[in-house]
């Protein structure tokens, strides 16, 4: 069957134009600019890859941002004091700490020392918990994400039965509570399938969407699709490629190629979720600037 490709490089390109307006319209009013900080620990590549995407981002709405670099070596301390300041200055609508930290920080003291009104990753347990029970936060930036791409795109979630894979709370758990509360996109009726899951693809089989946030490539095949599914892939994997001139691609958790034609939407990896939740991320400052200001 012929499906739609949910361009999520194409839609956060046009929610950005929105929020540039937003900005633009700020800067007309004589007020400041809405600032998003980050603080990177250590030089993992893939963190370096996020967020040279989100300086860039905020370079293009019109934000003031700054990165705040750390060595590897720093104490748990040492950052959780660099939250605090951050969270004193008043210059500051949001930032983000960006994961995965060095074994030696518990990410937990971490994320809960961030003040929730500047949480703009959505991580804290207060944002968690607005989000659980329906109230107004900020939602984790990948699972806003996809709900805007669902919203923009009307793929209909209401009645559906939904399949998510994985249970972080990053993605996986978030995006179980959003499709099953009482709004739009939402009223699905979910399923949260982990690592201890019996009987997945049979399971799969009955799902009306999948959401795969697994982190393994080409984990969710043909036979596990049912004619007419959505498909929302989180996965990005790297696997060797020598074809390529970097020597690896990029590849979902789901077997494109294949499960492509069975579906009624998917989305590419890249140029699918990815630059979504970015953009979702942007939102969310900006939605903490006004919170801010106002």
């Amino acid at each position: 069957m012929a499906y739609k490709l949910l361009d999520g490089k194409a839609l956060a390109s046009t929610l950005k134009s929105e929020i540039k307006l937003e900005v633009d319209r700020i800067i007309d009013s004589g007020k400041r600019v809405p600032h998003l900080s980050a603080v990177l620990v250590g030089n993992n590549p893939a963190s370096e890859a996020y967020m040279r995407n989100k300086v860039r981002s905020c370079e293009e709405l019109g934000f003031s941002s700054d990165l705040i670099r750390k060595e590897s070596t720093i104490s748990q301390e040492e950052l959780i004091d660099t939250v605090k300041a951050l969270n004193e200055d008043d210059n500051v609508d949001g930032f983000i700490v960006q994961l995965p930290l060095p074994d030696h920080i518990d990410e937990t003291e971490v994320l809960l020392a961030i003040d929730p009104r500047k949480d703009v990753d959505g991580f804290h347990p207060f944002n968690f918990g607005c989000m659980a029970q329906g109230l107004d936060g900020f939602l984790p930036a990948t699972p806003y994400g996809i709900m805007l791409m669902l919203e923009r795109n009307n793929v209909e979630t209401s009645g559906k039965n939904v399949i998510v894979i994985g249970r972080s709370n990053i993605v996986g758990t978030p995006m179980s509570l959003l499709l099953s509360r009482k709004s739009s996109p939402g009223n699905a009726t979910v399923t949260l399938a982990h690592s201890r899951t019996k009987n997945l693809k049979e399971i799969c089989l009955n799902a009306d969407i999948i959401i795969s946030a697994l982190g393994k490539p080409f984990f969710v095949t043909a036979d596990m699709v049912t004619e007419g599914v959505v498909i929302i892939d989180v996965g990005i994997n790297r696997i060797d490629d020598l074809s390529r001139k970097r020597g690896y691609r990029l590849v979902g958790d789901v077997d494109f190629e294949r499960v492509a034609p069975k579906s009624s939407y998917i989305t590419p990896v890249p140029g699918g979720v990815g630059p979504m939740t970015v953009a979702a991320l942007m939102l969310n400052t900006l939605k903490a600037y006004h919170k801010y200001q106002d």
